[in-house]
Order: structure tokens, then sequence, then C-alpha cells
């Protein structure tokens, strides 16, 4: 079969970050392949950017072990090719460890962390092979932070987000890949009406909140320079020179402070 002119890949498509960062592409001229649960949503940001670009829309809920398979060999025998992977789609869930059921932690594993690991791993022979393949890791600051009370999975899986990418940039590098973690503190999206958080987010200053557009470009524009991890904003730049610099036990006593602030521990 034929192949395509290589797409971008861009999981959780449908709001957010991941529809800027598809948007970023097809400003340059980069065909897409949309996927998220939401297949609405994702057909209207298609009309919106087949003026641009191809978009193919692959509706797909990544809590399903089966999701990542279905998208690669959905793809393979469309005979569309992907040499740039954004792994974005994700979540949080609300509340300390216990306060939701174990299935509830499990799905959020599956999209966090198992999907992103199988999608990478199936496409990795592609991205490869192109020669200037991309891999953009949608992480958070979080990753770089100590952990805080509620959202008990969410650093820990960005963080491990932050460490794949690390390896995967040092291993195919030889192959001409480029791989980014990108790191935005809060953003403006849906992500925190999604978990309850927004009147409580809402309070904090803003000069810690990001435009979803800029943290985009930030990211696609780091995957192409291959700087391996990216901070958007010099507020959380400096946070992260203060916290990296800071004693473990201080660092953790601060967050203990104030994580009442920006997280949820009921």
């Amino acid at each position: 079969m034929t192949m395509k002119p290589a797409h971008a890949l861009v999981t959780g498509a449908s709001s957010g970050i991941g529809a800027a960062i598809a948007r970023q592409y097809a400003k340059r001229g980069v065909p897409l392949v949309l996927t998220a649960r939401r297949a609405d949503r994702l057909q209207a940001l298609a009309e919106e950017l087949r003026g641009q670009v191809e978009c193919i829309v692959v509706a797909a809920d990544l809590s399903d072990p089966a999701a990542p398979k279905f998208l690669f060999d959905t793809l393979a025998e469309r005979g569309v090719a992907v040499d740039t992977l954004v792994n974005n789609a994700g979540y949080g869930v609300p509340g300390n460890y216990l306060s939701s059921p174990w299935e509830t932690h499990a799905a959020f594993l599956q999209v966090m962390v198992a999907s992103v690991c199988e999608l990478t791993y199936r496409f990795l022979p592609q991205i490869r092979e192109s020669g200037q393949g991309r891999i953009l890791n949608v992480a958070s600051f979080a990753g770089l932070s100590p952990g805080s009370n509620g959202q008990t999975l969410y650093a820990g899986a960005k963080s491990f987000l932050i460490k794949f990418s690390e390896s995967l940039a040092l291993e195919n590098a030889a192959f001409g890949v480029r791989v980014c973690a990108l790191c935005p503190g809060f953003t403006y999206s849906e992500f925190h009406d999604v978990t309850g958080t927004r009147a409580m987010v809402s309070k904090l200053p803003k000069w810690m909140w990001l435009d979803t557009g800029e943290v985009a470009r930030l990211g696609v524009e780091g995957a192409e320079a291959g700087t391996v991890v990216v901070i958007p904003g010099f507020g959380y730049k400096l946070m992260r020179f203060v916290t990296k610099h800071l004693p473990d036990g201080m660092a953790r006593r601060t967050m203990a402070k104030n994580s009442g602030r920006i997280r949820e521990a009921n």
C-alpha cells in the first residue's frame, strides 16, 4: 500500500493544549491525525483546520488498553505514516488516594502512562525511519516539583513522562529523532473544570496562569529545536531554579504548606 505523507498524531486533541498543538502543526503545514474520546469535538477541529492541512479523525478512548493498537492498526490500514507523535491526552483525579476506587486510578494510569508507552513503542520505528521524527510528551511542572497531597498519581505520572522523554532523546538522537517533554504550570483550559478545582485555582496570582496557545507554540518549537525539557513562563523557570536548589526537606515542607491552595485533598 502506498503511504501518504507523514502525519503528526495528536492525542487528546479535542480541547486545551492538544487542540492548540494541532493548530500549531497546521500552521506549519503538517498533516494531522487527531484522536480523543469526543468525536464531535474532533470533527469540529478537523473542519477548522482542513483549509490548511489534511486532518484524519480517529476517535479512541485511551483508558481502554486496546486503544493504542487500534490506533496503530487503523492508520496502517489507511496507509498513514506518523513521523511526529504528540502524547497529550490526560486529566487529573481529584482528592486523596483512597477517595476514589482503584478502577478510577487504573484508568488514569492507562491513559497517562501505559498508553503513552505503547503508542511510542508502536510508532517509534516509523518515527526513526523518517530521519527527522519528533516526539512531544505533554508533561507538567508538577513533575518537576515535590509531590503534593491531592491528585496523588498526577505528579508521579508527569515525572515519569519527563524521565521517559530524557531517555528516549538519548536513545534516538542517532536516528534524527528529537524528543521533548513540555512542562507547563497552570494553563487556561478545561482541565480544572473536569477536576472540579476551578474555583480553588482561580484564586491563584495571574502570573501563574499560562496561555494555551503560547504553551503549545513553545512545545512545538522546543521539539523542533531538540530541547528535551521545556518550561513555559519565566515565573515557572524561576520556581524550578529555586526548588532545584532548596534542600529536599525544605522543598517538601513548602509544598505541604501551600498544596491546599492548588489541590483538593479530601
